[in-house]
């Protein structure tokens, strides 16, 4: 099955990552990009994962996930080997309208993560819909090389464009013709 893709917004919304280990390591390092309201709850806890906690002065508890954890977060993120406690997470995750995402358990999941590609407003994501991540990273990868490294101070000056100038037609076409032009420019 194919996933819809979507870019949420996360202000205002609690996430709880299950797992200290690498893996919960790594969607860390995801969601940080977007949020820093995250809590963790692990029994144990990788290096890794205990220097980000502690750099980005994340809340933390050292002990085993129990039922409620997830009341109050509008996203979990299971990163633990336990399929049974992947699965209970997940059917608890429906009672309290919880995205929930269970690592390598895609039966578990309402979303997972894309790779994807940040430049400051620019992100594109790239998905298999769980077919092959491995791809989707190498993909990731050779798109990535592609992108000028002015895009960023380019968004910033189309932002400000469509700030200021009135919306209409008008403003569409100069701004479309502007975005064909820059990417004309940059791919040749």
């Amino acid at each position: 099955m194919a996933y819809f893709p979507a870019f949420l917004k996360l202000d205002g919304k609690k996430i709880l990552i299950v797992g200290g280990g690498n893996i919960a390591y790594e969607k860390l390092e995801h969601l940080l990009d977007f949020t820093k309201d995250i809590h963790v709850v692990a029994q144990e806890y990788s290096d890794a994962m205990m220097e980000c906690i502690e750099k980005e002065k994340l809340t933390w508890e050292k002990r085993a996930y129990k039922e409620g954890d997830i009341k109050d977060f509008a996203m979990v993120v299971i990163a633990v080997d336990n399929i049974a406690l992947q699965a209970e997470i997940f059917e608890e995750s429906k009672k309290y309208n919880c995205l929930c995402n269970a690592v390598d358990s895609v039966d578990y999941c309402d979303f997972i993560f894309p790779s994807y590609i940040k430049e400051d407003d620019l992100i594109i994501a790239i998905s298999t819909s769980g077919a092959s991540p491995a791809v989707a990273k190498h993909l990731r990868r050779y798109l990535q090389k592609m992108i000028p490294s002015s895009i960023a101070e380019f968004l910033k000056e189309m932002k400000v464009l469509r700030t200021r100038l009135p919306k209409g037609k008008e403003r569409m076409k100069m701004l479309d013709e502007k975005a064909k032009n820059y990417i004309q420019n940059w791919s040749k």
